[in-house]
Parts: C-alpha cells; structure tokens; sequence
C-alpha cells in the first residue's frame, strides 16, 4: 500500500514539476499581469461603484419620505395644550410624522446627474480596458526588455567559450614556438574581459527580470523563466501603413478622455441649474399623543388620540435663489473644468495619433535595419571565420583577431537588438492599426 501511494505521489508531483519550469511566452505574462494587476482591480472596483451611483440616480427621480418620531418631557412652568395656559405641571407628549417631497422642478440637477451616472457606467468597462492596454503595453517592454538582457548572455557565453578555446590554442601554440608570449597575454586578456562582460550582462538580465516581475506583480522570491523564441521573430506586416482616424478615435484612451469632458459638461450644467429656482411638491401625515402626569383626571387613551390628532397635509415649495456668490463660484470653476476637459480631448487625440504614427515609421524602419543588420552579421561572421583561420596559421595578429571577433559580437548584439525592437513595434501597430487586444497577442 505505501508503495502504491509513493507511485502516486510521483506521479501527481511530476506535471507540478514541469509546470512551475515551464517558460511562460509574452501573453501568458501579460495575461498573468493583466489579473494580478492592482490598478485593473481598482478600475473594476470602480465599475462597480460606477453601476450602484447608476441605480442611485434613477432612484432620485422617486419621491423622499421620512418619518420622525419624538418624544419630550416637561416639568415646570409650562403650557397646557388642552387650555392654552401657563400651568406648572410635569407633562409627556410624543409626536408621529410621515412626510415625502418631490422635485416638480430643479433646473435639470436631477435629470444631468442620472445622465452622469449613466455615463460613467457605460464607461465604467471602458476604464478597465484601458487600465488593461495600459499594464500590457508596460508587460510587454519588460518582457522584451527581459529577453533581450537573457539572449545576449548567450552570446557574450558563446564569446566566452571561443575566447578560452582560442587561449588554449594559444598557449600550445606559445610552447611549440609557434606564438609569442605576447600573444598568450593579450588571449588571456580577452578571455578576462569577456569573462567581465559575461558577468556584467548576467546582472543586467537579473535586474530586467526583476523589473518584469513588479510590472506582473509576480513573487519576486520565485522562479520565472521567459520564453525568448520572440527574438527570432521576423516581420510580417507590409510597408506603408497608414493611421485609421476610426481605429484611433476607439482606442479606450480617447473614449475615457470624451467621457471626462462629458461628464464635466454635465457638472457644469448641474452647477448652473443651481442659480435657477426649484419648485418641491410635498404632503404628508402627523399625530401626537398627550399625558398630563400631574394630574389624576382620566386622559384619553393613546389610540383614540392618535386617530383624533391625526393630520394630514400637503405643500408646494418654492425657493429661488437670490444672491449666492460660492454658487457663481462653483458655475465658474464647472466652466473652466469644462474647457479644460476639452482640451485634454484634443492632446489626447493628437497624442494617441502621434504614437500610432511614431510605431508604424519605428516599426518599418527597424524592419529595413533588421535585414541589412542580417546581411551584415553574416558577413562579419564569415570575416571572423576567415581572420580566425588567418590566425591560426600566423598570417594575423591577436590585436586582429580581436577586432574582428568584437565586430562579429557587435553584430551580434545588433541583430538581437533590432528583432527586439521590431517585436514590439510589430505589436504596438497591430495594436493601433487592427485593433487587436494587447493581452491576447502570442
């Protein structure tokens, strides 16, 4: 029976193993970021609150009722209700009331905040989305930023393994006599300063990961490994795109910032409805009970006074501004609001225009890099070849030798550098051209 548990455990810890070391692609980070993201949750906590001001609001077009309940003692020199006089006499009386009131007219404060609320809820998913873009579009640079940082570890590791085989070559080279002791000196010296790069990059990559866990809110305690296939993307979108005004105009960012000058609009035209007179409509019913405890007399009983003092009665109120400066204030300040909102449009309009286009021209001219960077790197990897064989049979300097071999590397880190950038710009076009999610791109 042990044994058979045991190959059960085994068996159930085995898929728990290869999961937790399985690399994680960029939409599984983004996806991860986007559900963990605090800002995501704050905006649908919002889009709650956002759909509660909503049934509030139409709930203000119903009538309000109150009631009230009071009671009051009274000892001394007081008045009699049944007589009209002054007596000294201790007293109780309790009052009962239902009363409700209802706007006739409040220069449209009520109809304008329903349009707010209702506003503010059709927007509500909006503010989520772009809170969404937003933590994907930052995924998305750290990611790249990230395999950038771990691709070129294994190019400066392969730099490395090539500069120790070469010193090796070197010094058996040096005790045939074939080399000098100088050129032993200066392939050790390579072999440092690749050893020194090595290191150097190994944190950068550390310190790019890191980056790329706090913009997931992932446990920086635990282990993440990126898939970094994306550096051998290559592009696929065709040269001479153009900036649709309709993609733009319904990116989640112009959507919000037209919400926001609605919306500031709307409080304008609540503010102004201020300075207007408003008319209630309002009724209601009333009854009280009284005991005079100074005297022995027989009083009437609690019900036969609630139904004999029972009233009822209706009012219509009308209140109309006459001078009230912080009103004028407050019209004045919902104004510029207003304007201001409106200008915030138009930036926004002309800001979301200027990325779009910026990431189509980035993104066509890093295309156009990345294939003349490829006919370059293969042409220094041959010149490397070719100046490593001249080495070897004496006709090149170490000095040489180096150089060509930097210049391969420099290539090398070029190359990987412009597939990264075309990655992202690829994806950011896709994202402003096609409308196409950011946290569900591959």
């Amino acid at each position: 029976m042990n044994r058979r548990i045991a190959i059960i455990l085994t068996a159930l810890a085995v898929p728990t193993a290869g999961f937790a070391q399985a690399e994680w692609s960029m939409r599984q980070c983004i996806s991860y970021a986007v559900e963990h993201s605090t800002e995501v949750g704050r905006q649908k906590i919002e889009q709650r609150q956002a759909l509660t001001d909503y049934r509030t609001s139409l709930l203000d077009f119903l009538p309000s009722v109150s009631a009230q309940v009071g009671g009051q003692y009274n000892w001394g020199r007081n008045i009699d209700p049944e007589t009209n006089t002054y007596n000294n006499v201790t007293t109780f009386n309790n009052n009962y009331s239902l009363s409700a009131s209802l706007p006739i007219f409040d220069g449209g404060q009520t109809w304008n905040a329903f349009r707010k609320a209702r506003l503010a809820k059709n927007t509500s998913a909006t503010a989520v989305q772009k809170a969404r873009d937003d933590k994907a579009i930052d995924v998305m640079q750290k990611f790249i930023d990230a395999a950038y940082a771990i691709e070129s570890i294994k190019l400066m590791r392969r730099k490395l393994d090539d500069s120790q085989a070469l010193l090796r070559k070197t010094r058996r080279l040096y005790e045939l006599g074939e080399k000098s002791r100088p050129d032993v000196v200066q392939m050790e010296s390579q072999v440092a300063e690749d050893d020194y790069n090595l290191l150097h990059q190994q944190n950068l990559a550390r310190t790019a990961l890191l980056s790329l866990k706090s913009a997931m809110n992932y446990p920086t305690e635990d282990t993440l490994s990126i898939d970094c296939s994306i550096a051998a993307l290559t592009p696929t979108l065709p040269f001479g795109l153009t900036v649709s005004e309709q993609a733009v105009n319904s990116k989640p960012g112009i959507v919000m910032a037209e919400a926001d000058a609605e919306k500031a609009r709307l409080d304008w035209k609540i503010q102004r409805a201020a300075l207007l007179p408003s008319l209630y409509l309002g009724g209601g019913v009333s009854t009280s009970y009284y005991k005079n405890m100074s005297s022995d007399l027989a009083i009437e009983p609690f019900r036969s006074q609630m139904r004999n003092n029972l009233g009822e009665y209706v009012t219509l109120t009308l209140s109309i501004p006459i001078f009230s400066p912080s009103t004028w204030r407050s019209v004045k300040q919902a104004k510029t609001s207003y304007r201001l909102a409106q200008l915030d449009v138009i930036d926004a309009k002309r800001q979301l225009h200027d990325d779009a286009t910026q990431a189509i021209i980035d993104y066509e001219g890093y295309a156009k890099e990345l294939r003349q960077m490829m006919n370059k790197t293969a042409a220094d990897s041959l010149a490397y070849r070719l100046s490593y064989r001249k080495y070897e049979e004496g006709m090149l300097s170490t000095f040489d030798l180096h150089e060509s071999a930097q210049t391969y590397l420099e290539s090398q880190i070029t190359l990987l550098q412009m597939r990264m950038l075309v990655a992202i710009r690829q994806k950011l076009v896709n994202y402003y051209i096609n409308n196409e999610p950011l946290w569900t791109l591959n």
